[in-house]
């Protein structure tokens, strides 16, 4: 697939805040129906690359291109392309599920029918039991469910996860990552920012592995090494 079809697409992006660089010259693509897994440590510029996509850091230099758009010029454009997904995620504890999906969804111009709303939680893998109770007492993975069915509703070309298993036991994040098929499935491009190693390599299609504000070794699925990410991911190469 060619550049032009990528939905995120980064060119030597360098950003410095004062007396400190963190990203140096950062280059990735994101294509349609592709999971990106930027893996790094506390300070790799993970967070960093987010906020220049989310349109609330203005890079000193470099492109980046969120389904064509440039975030920092025209920021409410490029939001309106994607969905972000934090490590914890924001709900409103006295509304149920539907009625955070559907209050969620208004907030961004759609509205869809309880039954739309309740076929998008049950895609998401949240049981029926939990549709209309209040989100007081949901676990983690519940509410990240729900944030998925709000995802898939909106129907953007992007779903930017930020460290979407942090937190999570091993049982959890297997059928988190398994709720990203069907965002794949529908064509959605998927960037996932996290130190989740094993995770990575079980469910996306390209890893980056980001080390002081660069990328330092990459792979397709066909070419995963373990040992050689793990490597790279702990910084032995670097050292070596």
């Amino acid at each position: 697939m060619t550049s032009s079809a990528s939905i995120v697409e980064i060119h030597d992006l360098s950003v410095t805040y004062p007396g400190k660089k963190v990203l140096s010259q950062l280059s990735l693509q994101v294509q349609p129906g592709s999971i990106y897994a930027l893996l790094g440590g506390n300070g790799a510029g993970k967070s960093t690359t987010l906020s220049v996509l989310l349109g609330f850091t203005r890079p000193s230099a470099g492109s980046v291109r969120v389904a064509g758009i440039t975030p920092w010029s025209a920021p409410e454009r490029a939001r309106a392309q994607l969905a972000y997904l934090p490590e914890n995620v924001a709900l409103y504890e006295h509304l149920t599920a539907v009625e955070n999906t559907d209050y969620l969804l208004s907030l961004s111009g759609r509205r869809h029918g309880t039954a739309a709303i309740v076929d998008a939680l049950r895609a998401a893998g949240l049981q029926q039991s939990a549709w209309h109770q209040r989100l007081v007492g949901f676990s983690k993975g519940m509410r990240q469910k729900v944030a998925i069915a709000i995802a898939l509703m909106r129907e953007v070309p992007l779903l930017l996860l930020d460290e979407p298993t942090s937190g999570l036991d091993p049982g959890a994040s297997a059928e988190f990552h398994a709720l990203l098929d069907p965002v794949r499935a529908r064509g959605t491009a998927v960037l996932m920012v996290t130190h989740d190693l094993l995770g990575a390599v079980d469910i996306a299609d390209r890893i980056g592995v980001l080390d002081q504000g660069r990328i330092v070794h990459e792979a397709e699925r066909s070419d995963f090494d373990l040992n050689a990410l793990h490597a790279h991911f702990a910084g032995r190469e670097r050292r070596a």
